[in-house]
């Protein structure tokens, strides 16, 4: 009987691992994330024209058939002359500043396509053509695989994200904002923005408040045609611009206007946003601490490339809670280089780090320079992450305003390193200064401490 029950239990063992050792050569291996966006987006949504031979594939320079789409498309530049000219590559494999620097990118980003057309024209049209543009899963897939460095083999996305069908849909009208339950509401315009012409423009606005309020949650409105709209606070015993009026930056002959540029000295990022509407919730249990009798300063910046004039107009809700809901208290982070020395006719490039003695939680990032800046770059400094880029622009007029959710933690002894690269075309040296003519080396955000 023992010896039945032996027999039985080996067989039994040897039946499991003959069928463990069929099941791992049968495995299939996961494909990797590249054969995703081939199989899932190109093959479906791209191929129909660019397949060799076709007159959009000749007239565009790309082939995006599974044989030859990889090859095509890395580190080659793009046949659209605009886009060559700005140093684009069809696709970049650096990471984080690749999403700048690759045309793809720009192509495909349809919630962006705001700014595609007033900014880069010359670049053609949002793909895929008509008016279905990529979900918004596949452009999250897409932005967060050029992150990654754009591999041909492994997976470093997760495929759930293409589970998400929604599509962008632009949105052309205006709307005011209704006054928020509890906050204060500004309004700013609306003004005149002429034909062929951008305006930028400051406007200090006093909130109201006869007592210190917390805002943890701000909503936007503006009018067609902005490109961009910047809070800003004060430093402590700034020297105030005038209450309501507009502050251009440049008149209507386009020549700088320098009395504007002198009022922008003792100014703290605090909030910023490149879309029509926005929504934007603090972290839970923080919120922005703005004392009483304060006001903020309102940037706004409007294109029209059109054949009339156009209005700007802006709402904006600055929604507050009771101190008792808050467990931290935004901070601003102003990190400014004042050392700046750029000799004539030659690149520069400056490294600037900045250690902290306290733990942050770091939830918005965004630079600041002038017009000679070429590429302004931020990693973490110290610990385990040291060198890790966290920001990346090449537009000194609009650098993007990045969000972190989760935030970035550092600790004490970590901080920011900021590194930024000029090209001085100028027979002058340039230094620190507020004039456009100057140049700037700023980091702003915001941060609480846990």
């Amino acid at each position: 009987m023992k010896y039945t029950i032996a027999i039985t239990l080996s067989f039994i063992i040897l039946i499991f691992a003959y069928s463990c050792k069929d099941k791992a050569e049968i495995d299939v291996e996961p494909i990797s994330t590249w054969e995703v966006i081939q199989q899932n987006i190109l093959d479906t949504k791209c191929i129909s024209c660019h397949t060799a031979g076709s007159s959009q594939a000749t007239q565009s320079g790309l082939v995006l058939t599974s044989d030859v789409a990889y090859a095509s498309l890395i580190n080659k530049t793009p046949k659209n002359t605009a886009a060559a000219s700005d140093s684009l590559k069809l696709l970049e494999t650096k990471g984080l500043e690749s999403i700048y620097n690759s045309f793809l990118w720009e192509k495909i980003n349809a919630p962006n396509q705001e700014h595609f057309y007033e900014d880069h024209p010359e670049y053609g049209e949002i793909m895929p053509p008509g008016n279905i543009p990529l979900t918004n899963g596949e452009l999250e897939f897409i932005r967060q695989w050029i992150v990654a460095g754009a591999p041909k083999t492994g997976g470093v996305v997760n495929t759930s994200l293409l589970d998400d069908k929604s599509l962008f849909t632009p949105d052309t009208s205006f709307i005011p904002l209704t006054q928020p339950t509890s906050g204060v509401q500004i309004h700013l315009g609306p003004f005149n923005v002429k034909t062929n012409y951008e305006r930028e423009l400051y406007a200090y606005k006093l909130l109201g408040n006869t007592e210190d309020i917390y805002v943890n949650r701000i909503e936007t409105a503006m009018r067609p045609g902005t490109h961009h709209l910047i809070l800003y606070d004060f430093e402590e015993n700034a020297t105030l611009p005038q209450k309501d009026i507009l502050r251009d930056i440049r008149d209507e002959n386009g020549n700088q206007i320098n009395s504007t540029f002198q009022s922008l000295a003792d100014q703290i990022f605090m909030f910023g946003t490149q879309f029509r509407s926005t929504d934007y919730k603090y972290p839970d249990g923080v919120a922005q601490k703005i004392v009483a009798g304060k006001g903020l300063d309102l940037n706004t910046h409007y294109v029209n490339y059109g054949t009339e004039d156009i209005q700007g107009e802006l709402y904006v809700n600055l929604h507050t809670v009771d101190k008792s809901q808050i467990q931290y208290e935004a901070q601003n982070l102003f990190l400014n280089r004042l050392g700046i020395n750029l000799p004539p006719n030659q690149e520069t490039t400056l490294t600037s780090d900045y250690t902290f003695n306290d733990t942050r939680s770091i939830f918005m990032l965004t630079a600041h320079a002038h017009k000679l800046m070429t590429e302004f770059r931020i990693q973490i400094k110290g610990g385990a992450r040291d060198g890790e880029l966290i920001y990346y622009t090449n537009d000194w007029e609009h650098p993007e305003i990045k969000e972190y959710d989760p935030p970035l933690e550092l600790g004490p002894g970590e901080g920011l390193r900021g590194i930024a690269t000029y090209n001085n075309t100028t027979s002058n040296t340039k230094r620190f200064g507020l004039l456009s003519t100057d140049e700037m080396m700023i980091i702003f955000g915001a941060y609480y401490t846990p």
